[in-house]
């Protein structure tokens, strides 16, 4: 026994050179939007845009495709940026008052599954500035930067400060010119007596260049005092005394006046002219929605066009009193004025327009806005000023995400069908033209197949984006508010113009337009999706949210005026004892509602009581859904519009599921109170115990069984759970599956449910027309007036009463079983029903593999090597090799809370390799990750952004772009290609040692018919756990606070016999 204990498996070179064709961990590009923005940038020759966060991240983007990434190595808020244009080159000034300067790169060429993949162009930092503080002044804040300007040369920056001062670095060696530094004493020196006043200046609040005449910068005080000063003279060539405080200066195009804007709400006018030193009063001044006190009009840009009146851009401005809430952004030209009123907070704006020295004109084309939730773009050039849909940034949490799923390999039909219902959703847009950051050059090849991924929302939407390529795009909205009565819109319909938020213009003064999407609130949390699960090839759709509601719909290409069918299913089936003290379930309607082009409601099913759905399973083949909660689960016909199956798994102490989320707070400090009763109980009582009891002999065979596991050391022994622990009849999934289920000879229909205490229940189901069942044995009926029938044939509880995560079975060659409607249009290969098939039970402690029809333990793997280690989501992949196109392995694929990912051969569970992939202590990164068929995942790295992954060596979705630079891009020395960049909002490092940016998407190449449909999708049994981001929960926290010690990489894999199995079976 000794000589096993110790004995290590040797490795295999064969296996070891086949995983490493199989497997490799990638952070490969981030989706959506940036998580609290905080600059913005514009390079008008190579058409970028920078986007800088408060978390130190910088993100530049071009065209749909060109993306890269940079993190400063601190932490603090990027504060501005500016580009040099063309070069690829960019300044970022951070909160901590230092400059940094960045640039693109080309990367080395790496090696990814033993295939030499091109190197990543990245954006990386080559230089950084502190502006030093002055002698005799203690405090740095007088040399604090306050406003960047690049001389349109690109090799002298100027820098503004809160003590007044105008500081000069060159570029791009950072090197400051002391000779060159303009400091207030300067200025007040040559101000009128009746000006000065001995006040200071204040900190300088903007800096322009003459659009002429290159080395004169005008400088504005906080005060009021603009200068139009003479870098080569060194003297003020012009000094326009301005009385209002300060906010912001823009040049007309012509150099014949500019226009300053003011913390009063209002702008001046200043003509520019050679023969007066001294401006005392400007040519006009507005105060545009005064007469009353306004806020500060903080940005103003001025903008000429051919036909003669300037566009105006502003903002802020609004009426303090009235409307000093509203997040504003005004455009004015000549009588047209328009108010864009959005939903977040203004960060920056710029203008897309003409920059050509010989050009006469500006003619601004778009309004780009950068706002705290969303980016918003404006067409200029079209009457009406519309906005335009965005290609990429498009704002993920426009209302909070609740859950998510991925469907790869989307048929081409379903595909176009979509398309054309988001086309028409969005075809009330008045504008047509392209999206006007365009730079850069997308290299990469169409993908071969289409992806999907779709989010639920808490305001009941369900959201379809192109998840195919780099840019995650919107595809189509699903609505599912107008089936109920709720105080929402009660139509979604896309062709009534005035549900178009760029023409609600109502008449009134300011002149307000709402724009953009985002909109945090929630007219009823009510109808916040769940789950969601998609048949792709039937074009089913089930929806499941916060008050029981489960909703089947189907794909339509008309508009469509019909009632929806409503069936109650009772779940407690009468339990007495049980009162349900949560929210009340939603409405729905009794008159035929209109439903726009796409998917439609087919039935509404609602579980009683009405508390969140906690799991779904759709086989469309047989036309039957599943659905569980916290209190049981249920099978529903949606053909027959017939009710199955309600099952009730409550313990007798479940009170908490009964009291719903409003009650929360009380129910945990009641069990809170309950439990600290218990430690007190069993300290001051625990030595006179003597009395056996059940749960005594349970601890007892745990004792001899670790006494016998002894022999893996790096396996700890698994606590087991008390049976009357709260919410323990929650069912946690469910999946349907043509198995043995009653012998060994005939197969058939069957459903899988599993719950939070432990317990898994499988049903036979008698399906009309279906299998060998009793059912098609009935003479006479037809299939229509048979009903499904289910019949409990297992009830399996776990010893240690682990909640069960997920509940897969495989065939007789240990594979998953085909999804519906595969196998039967030859889509994937025939599952393999001759052999004796096998049921695959992941739970939160351990893996097992049970044989069928026995349910006899056949292989199991106790994924407890690091204390607190639990199982979060499992899914099973296909990964195709890299050296061969015709290979590939069935692998699950586990997350745990720990936030690594453990990769499994199946059947055998033998352990392949492990990742470090999402930080333990990023709760909500972990719950609401969700992996694809062939080997991606994605998770949320903030509310508005997904982290995509790969853990396969063939399949990556990442950047693979050109840039055409002013400059040579330098390649980087061999030592520093890899070095590894953070990537941005504190996510792991890549391990490959790259920055976001140039590289290949290298989609799957899959030859055979089962490798062209990958196995985990929604209608699959391993997508019970894939399409959520789940509820956090106190035992989360828990887990994550627990010191976690770092355990060995290679895990050994156990096999025990049937006797020691920890699997109960009870019938």
């Amino acid at each position: 026994m000794m000589k096993f204990r110790f004995r290590r498996q040797g490795t295999d070179p064969q296996r070891e050179k086949i995983k490493q064709e199989l497997f490799a961990f990638n952070k490969t590009v981030e989706h959506g939007f940036p998580h609290q923005p905080s600059a913005l940038a514009f390079d008008p020759k190579l058409q970028l845009m920078a986007i800088g966060t408060k978390s130190g991240a910088i993100k530049v983007y071009g065209a749909p495709g060109v993306e890269f990434t940079g993190l400063h190595r601190d932490t603090s808020a990027v504060t501005q940026i500016v580009f040099l244009p063309g070069q690829g080159r960019l300044l970022s000034l951070l909160d901590d008052n230092t400059i940094h300067l960045w640039e693109l790169v080309a990367g080395v060429p790496r090696e990814v599954g033993r295939v030499k993949r091109e190197g990543m162009v990245s954006l990386q930092e080559v230089g950084n500035y502190s502006l030093p503080g002055r002698p005799g002044i203690e405090s740095c804040s007088a040399t604090r930067v306050t406003v960047l300007l690049l001389l349109r040369s690109c090799d002298l920056l100027c820098i503004g400060t809160e003590g007044g001062g105008v500081y000069f670095l060159e570029l791009p060696s950072l090197t400051l010119k002391d000779n060159q530094t303009l400091l207030q004493d300067q200025i007040t020196q040559s101000l009128p007596d009746d000006y000065r006043c001995g006040k200071s200046l204040g900190p300088v609040e903007s800096l322009q260049e003459h659009p002429q005449q290159s080395g004169k910068v005008l400088i504005g005080y906080s005060r009021g005092l603009v200068v139009l000063w003479d870098l080569s003279a060194r003297q003020a060539d012009q000094l326009f005394l301005g009385k209002q405080q300060l906010e912001s200066l823009v040049w007309e195009r012509s150099a014949s006046l500019f226009v300053s804007s003011h913390n009063d709400g209002g702008y001046s006018v200043w003509p520019v002219t050679s023969g007066n030193t001294y401006s005392h009063q400007p040519a006009s001044s507005t105060i545009p929605y005064g007469p009353f006190p306004c806020k500060a009009i903080n940005k103003i840009l001025w903008r000429t066009t051919q036909t003669g009146s300037p566009v105006l851009l502003y903002s802020g401005g609004m009426p303090r009193a009235s409307y000093g809430d509203r997040h504003c952004l005004t455009i004015q030209k000549d009588k047209d004025h328009v108010t864009l009123d959005f939903t977040s907070r203004v960060i920056d704006f710029f203008t897309v327009h003409s920059i050509e020295q010989d050009k006469e004109f500006d003619d601004p084309s778009a309004l780009v806005v950068l706002l705290e939730e969303e980016l918003v773009v404006i067409d200029l050039q079209t009457p009406g000023w519309p906005s335009l849909p965005t290609p990429y940034l498009a704002p993920l949490h426009s209302s909070a995400i609740t859950c998510s799923c991925h469907i790869s390999s989307v048929p081409p039909k379903l595909w176009e069908r979509l398309a054309n219902a988001g086309k028409a959703q969005r075809g009330r847009q008045p504008t047509h033209r392209s999206w006007p950051i365009c730079g850069g050059k997308n290299l990469a090849p169409p993908p071969k197949q289409q992806e999907l991924l779709l989010t639920g929302h808490e305001d009941g939407t369900v959201r379809f984006w192109d998840a195919s390529g780099v840019a995650l795009t919107p595809l189509y909205k699903l609505s599912t508010a107008n089936v109920f009565h709720t105080d929402c819109d009660p139509s979604d319909d896309s062709q009534d113009p005035s549900n178009d938020p760029d023409m609600q213009q109502e008449e009134e003064w300011p002149p307000f337009r709402k724009v953009g999407c985002f909109d945090p609130y929630s007219d009823d949390p009510r109808l916040g999706i769940q789950k969601i699960s998609l048949c792709k090839y039937s074009n089913k759709l089930v929806v499941a949210g916060t008050a029981g509601q489960v909703i089947v719909l189907g794909l339509s290409d008309e508009r469509s005026d019909h009632l929806v069918d409503v069936s109650v299913v009772d779940l407690l089936q009468d339990r007495e004892g049980f009162t349900w003290k949560g929210h009340d379930r939603l409405e729905p309607r009794l008159k035929p509602a209109p439903f726009p082009p796409g998917f439609q409601p087919l039935v509404l099913v609602q579980c009683l009581p009405p508390a969140s759905v906690t799991a779904v399973a759709l086989h469309a083949e047989w036309n039957l859904i599943a659905f569980g909660t916290s209190h049981g689960f249920g099978l529903f016909d949606y053909h027959r519009r017939n009710a199955v199956l309600a099952r009730c798994t409550l313990h007798p102490n479940d009170s908490l599921a009964m009291e719903g989320p409003l009650s929360r707070v009380k129910s945990l400090k009641k069990s809170l109170r309950q439990s600290f009763r218990r430690i007190r109980k069993s300290r001051v009582s625990g030595k006179k115990r003597t009395i056996s009891t059940p749960t005594s002999k349970v601890q007892e065979a745990n004792a001899a069984l670790a006494e016998q596991e002894e022999v893996a050391p790096v396996q700890r022994r698994i606590e087991p759970r008390s049976a009357d622990d709260s919410l323990s009849g929650v069912v946690r999934c469910l999946c349907f599956a043509d198995t043995f289920l009653r012998d060994s000879t005939h197969h058939g229909p069957t459903l899988w449910a599993g719950t939070n205490s432990g317990s898994v229940y499988a049903y036979a189901l008698e399906v009309p027309g279906i299998g060998s069942g009793r059912a098609c044995e009935r003479g006479g009926a037809s299939e229509s007036s048979v009903c499904v029938e289910a019949v409990l044939g297992k009830e399996i509880q776990l010893m240690h009463r682990a909640p069960v995560v997920s509940i897969c079975v495989l065939d007789g060659r240990g594979k998953p079983l085909p999804d519906p409607y595969e196998a039967a249009q030859d889509l994937a290969i025939a599952p393999e029903m001759t052999n004796a098939h096998s049921v695959l039970i992941a739970s939160e402690e351990q893996l097992k593999v049970f044989s069928l029809p026995k349910v006899s333990a056949k292989t199991k793997f106790k994924l407890t090597a690091h204390e607190g280690c639990r199982v979060r989501k499992v899914a099973l992949v296909v990964f195709s090799s890299t050296a061969q196109e015709d290979y590939s392995e069935h692998t699950l694929v586990c997350l745990t809370n720990l936030g690594d990912m453990h990769l499994f051969n199946i059947p055998g569970l033998r352990p392949q390799v492990r990742y470090d992939c999402i930080r333990k202590e990023d709760i909500s990164g972990i719950a609401s990750c969700v992996f694809t068929k062939n080997g991606q995942g994605f998770y949320l790295i903030s509310p508005s952004e997904y982290e995509r992954f790969s853990l396969s060596a063939k399949v990556l979705t990442e950047p693979l772009c050109s840039v055409q630079l002013d400059r040579p891009l330098d390649p980087t020395p061999a030592s520093d290609g890899m070095m590894a960049q953070p990537q941005a909002n504190g996510t792991h490092k890549n391990q490959m040692g790259q920055a976001e940016g140039q590289t290949e998407e290298s989609p799957s190449t899959l030859s055979s018919p089962i490798l062209d449909t990958p196995l985990d999708s929604p209608l699959s049994c391993a997508d019970l756990t894939l399409d959520s981001t789940g509820e956090i929960t106190v035992e989360d926290v828990r887990d994550f606070l627990t010191t976690v010690d770092e355990a060995e990489n290679n895990l050994k894999n156990i096999k025990e016999e049937e006797e020691r199995s920890t699997g109960i079976l009870i019938n």
